[in-house]
């Protein structure tokens, strides 16, 4: 049986562009390299699943393969087109399952990841906190449903999943829901106890203090 779990992740230039009002963009890059070292230290220990990252950064690319994932330079940005790219790797190889997991979820741990896998049926959904974003699709074979990342996914991807009839099982686990795309996620992070590269960066860069008391109360 051969499975894939894909990582796709923006230019460092481009990456958490939400966040240009507390980090300056050398920050947002070490912000988020240490977000997909956090995510590949949960999808690298899912046995019997590759993991594949794909982005144009060659600095990720780098990352990825040095810890053991599969680098995939992105052909066609921006990121809708780059899920399609690995999408039709998994066609090619016959993949009889495959997720996509967004990398700004780096409080993910791999019992969560393998609580999701471990869901039966054709498609499982691990929806963002607000239910509005799609954190990880899972799909069995990766044609049952299109991918639709993007505003509102997670609408969508019920929606496709209606529209043809296949079942969908949904995850609510808080460490799949949490994503940090928001100056409030970075306090999340910051306060969260639990060692990780990225609450290693924001604590370095003294987040607590930087980010306005009035954003970390929400």
């Amino acid at each position: 049986m051969v499975r894939a779990i894909a990582l796709p992740v923006k230019s460092l230039d481009e990456a958490k562009g939400r966040l240009t009002s507390v980090l300056s963009p050398l920050e947002r890059a070490a912000l988020t390299l240490a977000m997909l070292e956090d995510v590949l230290d949960a999808t690298l220990l899912l046995p019997g699943w590759e993991t594949w990252v794909v982005s144009p950064d060659e600095s990720v690319l780098e990352v990825a393969a040095g810890r053991g994932a599969t680098p995939m330079p992105e052909e066609r940005p921006p990121l809708a087109q780059a899920i399609r790219q690995v999408e039709e790797e998994a066609l090619a190889r016959r993949l009889d399952a495959f997720a996509v997991l967004l990398p700004d979820t780096p409080l993910v741990t791999a019992a969560a990841l393998t609580r999701a896998i471990h869901t039966l049926g054709p498609v499982v959904l691990a929806p963002a906190a607000d239910e509005t974003g799609t954190n990880l699709l899972l799909r069995r074979p990766p044609v049952a449903i299109p991918s639709s990342f993007g505003k509102d996914s997670y609408r969508r991807h019920l929606e496709e999943a209606a529209q043809r009839d296949v079942p969908v099982a949904v995850i609510e686990h808080a460490e799949l829901a949490f994503d940090l795309d928001l100056p409030d996620d970075i306090l999340t992070v910051v306060n969260d106890r639990r060692a990780g590269r990225t609450r290693e960066v924001l604590r370095a860069l003294d987040m607590s203090v930087r980010v306005p008391p009035a954003t970390g109360a929400g």
